[in-house]
């Protein structure tokens, strides 16, 4: 059985930027008008980010009984996200949920490297991200008018 461990206030700050953090990539998403908006992305990101502080914890209460490596939750994380990813991308006539997909993943990363304290590379990943969403989208449609132009 564990023993009671005392809360670190900076755990709740983790929690909170990475619920920020995913919220933003999903608010783009959303105003894209995709199905995955600010609650999925958001929720994302603090489950990974949770799933980090977990194994650190249980890493530092625990570490003579088990042998826990915080990286090896994170690599199960990735996997897992994959599930989610591969259910957003929709086969029809066309490929869709792509993009969503993979900013979803990187969600997931963003949570991750929350959970490790890593928040200025939380922070710049996030932006790096919005700035593909919503930056490379508007260069992607002048390009694509510049070719069906010829």
């Amino acid at each position: 059985m564990m023993e009671t461990f005392a809360v670190d206030p900076e755990i709740f700050v983790q929690l909170f930027v990475a619920l920020t953090l995913g919220a933003l990539l999903g608010f783009e998403r959303l105003l894209a008008g995709k199905e995955a908006g600010m609650r999925t992305f958001g929720l994302v990101a603090v489950g990974s980010c949770l799933f980090i502080i977990i194994g650190e914890i249980v890493m530092q209460e625990n570490y003579q009984m088990f042998n826990v490596d915080p990286l090896r939750m994170a690599s199960s994380v990735v996997t897992g996200i994959g599930f989610i990813g591969a259910g957003l991308i929709i086969f029809q006539h066309e490929l869709k949920g792509l993009t969503t997909a993979a900013a979803l993943w990187v969600a997931s990363a963003i949570g991750v490297a929350v959970g490790f304290k890593m928040y200025v590379i939380a922070l710049f990943a996030a932006f790096l991200t919005l700035f593909v969403c919503v930056g490379l989208w508007f260069f992607e449609r002048y390009l694509e008018k510049k070719v069906s132009n010829r």
